[in-house]
């Protein structure tokens, strides 16, 4: 266990994945449908490392999922919600950011991904995100909050109210018919399900 975690720490770069890939085709999400509300924590100090490490409040998918989100987006509508994105493409940087900084117990149970591995974030194909309301833009309440590390982030946790769980419930089937499965320790996570045709990038945000 003592290699393995001075390995990771001596990571400079990420890691290289074998076999063929598609082109990286990043599309900015506001920019596909407007509508789509952004609350990119990581450019704040509202985010579990209590800093920026996000130079621009941007969100990014692969075009695939972005369109697919966008058709989940628009699926919410009469329901009367709209989605509201924490995080999309993620640097592979700030994924060995996050794991350096967790904790022992948080990288066991799996809210921070190993950047040996690299995460689906780092793809272009995993979206952080909840519901909104319409009518008034203001972020429902689901079982926890968004990053909380705890039994209640997971997807099947069956505490908090009725109302949270059906919330939560209710943005699952929107995502996952639209090609979306669920982190099982994060109700807030979705991973397309092309990702593994997608390689691991470290491209800034101010390079797209």
């Amino acid at each position: 266990m003592l290699l393995f975690l001075l390995l990771v720490s001596c990571q400079s770069g990420p890691p290289k994945t074998p076999g063929e890939f598609r082109p990286a085709d990043l599309v900015e999400l506001v920019k596909l449908d407007p509508t789509l509300r952004l609350d990119i924590r990581y450019a704040t100090t509202n985010n579990f490392m209590h800093r920026p490490v996000y130079r621009q409040a941007r969100a990014f998918l692969q075009r695939p999922a972005a369109e697919a989100l966008v058709r989940a987006n628009e699926s919410l509508r009469p329901r009367g919600y709209g989605l509201l994105v924490f995080d999309g493409y993620r640097p592979w940087s700030v994924t060995k950011a996050f794991w350096d900084a967790a904790t022992r117990e948080q990288r066991d149970i799996g809210f921070v991904a190993n950047p040996m591995e690299g995460s689906k974030h780092n793809r272009g194909c995993a979206v952080d995100l909840t519901l909104a309301e319409l009518a008034t833009g203001r972020e429902v309440t689901m079982p926890s909050a968004y990053d909380e590390f705890s039994e209640r982030a997971f997807s099947n946790y069956q505490g908090g109210s009725p109302e949270s769980r059906r919330l939560r419930e209710l943005l699952r089937s929107a995502m996952e018919t639209e090609g979306f499965n669920v982190l099982k320790e994060e109700w807030w996570h979705f991973d397309y399900k092309d990702w593994r045709q997608y390689q691991i990038l470290n491209v800034p945000f101010e390079w797209l």
